[in-house]
């Protein structure tokens, strides 16, 4: 449990006018970030225990296919960036020199680190059975201009996972186990149903890739959907005025706007063949590594979340994201009883911040809706009289007392 009392951290009379949209305004207003500069943000206490339940869900559902978390550094070198082209290349990669006079890149991605760092552990086709390795890792990219919040920053937390196979065919199998298990991140996130499958450009690794978009009033893409088969498509594939369903041929499409929350890319063998990763198979014959690469961002799932469910209110987090479980006021002397009954409730999985502040009802009902926690708890004279606590859920209307 965690007492307000005891907590460094303010909320906010009204949402910042500097606020690139209301969802970062809202988590602005309610303490759950601060704003370092255009594009970066500092996650306060509440912010950084929403990181980590985003975190834990993907975890989760990664582990559970058989991948294998590490962390790699933020560093990356100059001489690898220069192998696969994409030093002068990438117009948004941070340069910083160090003091010998040495570059290094601050890293957007980490296809430049993961690659030679598998060559050590790589060497047959029995070290590709089953070869995936994630971290979650901050990431850089030099924006021209940042916008969106959270949404697109210039330092963000991202997942970001890699697998190693011996062939086309074996990524295509795991390929698919990962789409699966970002369906089920999206669904425990709450964010299931609207979430989309997209067709995306491949850029110099393959015809296509593929996003996860969440449909979203401020998301930066647009995204054309089959009216047809109900495929959708990112607008950087499409030729304008020239729809046609990649899926079944259809022209007949509406356009929604969206937020990518994740992607996926079958990197072939464009890496390994830059730095040689490669491995003997049962003839003792020498090929080349096929990768694939898997991300999500976990800052910007974040924002979208919060935009996604916003009310007039403030946040509302789902159960499974928000910070704390229930939020409980304490009106009068009863802080003891209240310490009792969130060690019961702890008892069953629930996490309790307890609003024990000297204020007012309607100044603490007022910061539970803005802070979007699922429940509500009221302890005071009144509720004890009735035998209980008020409970009361984030979206509901009605309240109900519940015996101690």
């Amino acid at each position: 449990m965690l007492l307000l009392s005891c907590y460094p951290f303010r909320t906010l009379k009204t949402v910042p006018q500097t606020s690139d949209n209301r969802s970062t305004g809202l988590l602005l207003q309610s303490g759950y970030i601060r704003q370092e500069m255009a594009g970066v943000y500092i996650y306060l206490h509440l912010g950084l225990r929403v990181l980590e339940n985003i975190k834990k869900i993907v975890r989760e559902e990664l582990d559970a296919i058989g991948c294998s978390e590490i962390l790699m550094t933020s560093f990356g070198t100059r001489e690898h960036w220069e192998k696969t082209g994409r030093w002068d290349t990438m117009d948004n990669l941070f340069k910083v020199e160090g003091a010998s006079g040495k570059y290094y890149a601050l890293n957007p991605t980490h296809e430049e680190i993961v690659t030679p760092l598998m060559q050590e552990f790589i060497q047959s086709y029995k070290d590709l059975d089953n070869c995936a390795v994630y971290q979650f890792q901050t990431k850089f990219r030099n924006e021209a201009r940042a916008k969106s919040g959270i949404l697109r920053g210039r330092e963000f937390l991202m997942k970001d996972l890699y697998s190693f196979h011996r062939n086309s065919e074996d990524l295509d199998i795991f390929f698919e186990e990962v789409r699966k298990a970002y369906v089920r991140i999206y669904e425990r996130l709450g964010l299931g149903a609207s979430t989309r499958y997209v067709f995306a450009s491949g850029g110099a690794f393959s015809k296509y890739s593929y996003e996860f978009q969440t449909d979203l009033g401020i998301g930066e893409d647009d995204v054309y959907v089959c009216l047809k088969c109900g495929q959708a498509h990112n607008e950087e594939i499409i030729v304008p005025g020239a729809f046609v369903c990649v899926e079944c041929g259809s022209t007949e499409h509406t356009i929604v706007q969206a937020s990518e929350v994740g992607n996926i890319f079958k990197l072939g063998t464009r890496f390994s063949n830059d730095f040689g990763l490669g491995y003997s198979d049962a003839e003792g014959k020498k090929n080349e590594v096929v990768m694939g690469c898997y991300g999500i961002g976990v800052s910007r799932l974040m924002g979208v979340i919060a935009e996604k469910f916003m009310d007039e209110k403030g946040l509302v987090w789902p159960e499974n994201v928000a910070p704390f479980t229930h939020y409980m006021i304490v009106i009068g002397e009863h802080l003891e009883e209240a310490k009792r009954l969130a060690e019961q409730l702890e008892k069953t999985g629930a996490t309790i911040l307890i609003d024990d502040r000297n204020a007012g009802f309607g100044a603490k009902a007022g910061d539970a809706d803005l802070l979007g926690i699922p429940y509500r708890i009221v302890l005071s004279d009144k509720t004890l009289a009735q035998g209980g606590y008020e409970l009361k859920g984030r979206k509901e209307s009605e309240s109900r007392i519940i015996a101690l």
